[in-house]
């Protein structure tokens, strides 16, 4: 370090006015160790890092202290804010409705291309990972969703993905997509995922369409015929029990009649093996109480000759 020559007379001035001390640097030292103060909002996570090393990996809301810069360095994320991502276009053709068939058609399970759009919502789970694993964590989120879904698709027909299938199609995407955020170390969680429209392409919309009305009307002639076979049936089975009743009735009554013949038969026989003739005389006697009123008679002397050309053919009396 070079010297300067004083003269006597500045040597003896620079000991009667010594050279004031520089105070500002103890404030400068004062406002560097007090910048390390930050704080955390409610809302929020922190990481800190010394020297590029994560010391803390997941700081709690609240006032905190790291060492300052370029010692410590605070990153703050917003861990609870829902972040978005779309699968077959961009943000804005989402909000448009505008399809981008270049990257939403995908191949479904029986060869057919189909328009697929998702949205998928996330939100920070660990901000260590979410920011030092992954260079740009929207595109992992994406990508890794898109390949889970192509693969869904793939062993999906079609007409399931137009009907019946979408829900558990986006329930089987986001378990798949989690599971492999989680291997990858992202530090993400996914909180839904929407499949906002299913569409053929459009050179076989048409085709499509004409399919989906077919398909309607045989629903439709289904639900009339179960209808129909729902009202007749029903019918059916209480004119069978009825006829089924009335023929017990009627099956039940001729027993009963017969039983009552046969017991009045045994009844008679008894009474003719104890008095045959008294017995035998009555029963003749009610026999023809019977018979005698239908027929027709033509009462005679015994004494005197039947003259058969008063009765006509049909047995009744000639005029």
């Amino acid at each position: 370090m070079s010297s300067v020559l004083l003269t006597r007379p500045e040597q003896e001035i620079e000991k009667r006015h010594p050279a004031p001390k520089r105070p500002y640097l103890f404030w400068l030292a004062a406002v560097w160790l007090v910048s390390g103060v930050y704080l955390v909002q409610p809302d929020q996570q922190a990481v800190v890092t010394t020297f590029g090393a994560v010391t803390a990996a997941q700081v709690s809301p609240g006032l905190h202290y790291a060492l300052p810069w370029p010692i410590d360095h605070v990153y703050k994320l917003k861990a609870h804010q829902l972040r978005r991502a779309v699968i077959g276009g961009d943000v804005a053709d989402a909000v448009l409705g505008r399809l981008q068939p270049n990257l939403s058609q995908f191949l479904t399970g029986d060869q057919n291309l189909i328009n697929v759009r998702v949205v998928v919502q996330y939100s920070v789970a660990q901000p260590k990972n979410f920011l030092f694993n992954t260079e740009d964590v929207d595109r992992e989120v994406t990508t890794t969703l898109e390949s889970e879904l192509a693969h869904r698709l793939a062993h999906t027909s079609v007409d399931d993905i137009l009907t019946t299938q979408k829900v558990s199609i986006q329930n089987d995407v986001l378990e798949r997509t989690q599971h492999a955020l989680e291997r990858y170390e992202a530090g993400v969680v996914i909180s839904s995922v929407n499949i906002e429209n299913v569409a053929p392409p459009a050179e076989a919309a048409a085709a499509f369409r004409a399919v989906s009305g077919a398909r309607a009307d045989a629903l439709r002639i289904v639900n009339e015929a179960q209808g129909y076979a729902n009202d007749l049936l029903p019918r059916a089975r209480g004119e069978a029990d009825q006829l089924a009743a009335s023929a017990q009735g009627y099956k039940d009554g001729k027993i009963n009649r017969a039983a009552g013949d046969a017991a009045r038969f045994n009844a008679v026989a008894a009474e003719y093996a104890k008095a045959p003739g008294v017995t035998g005389t009555r029963a003749y006697v009610e026999a023809m109480e019977q018979i005698l009123p239908r027929l027709k008679k033509l009462i005679v002397d015994s004494n005197e000759d039947i003259d058969l050309t008063v009765i006509g053919r049909d047995g009744s009396r000639s005029k």
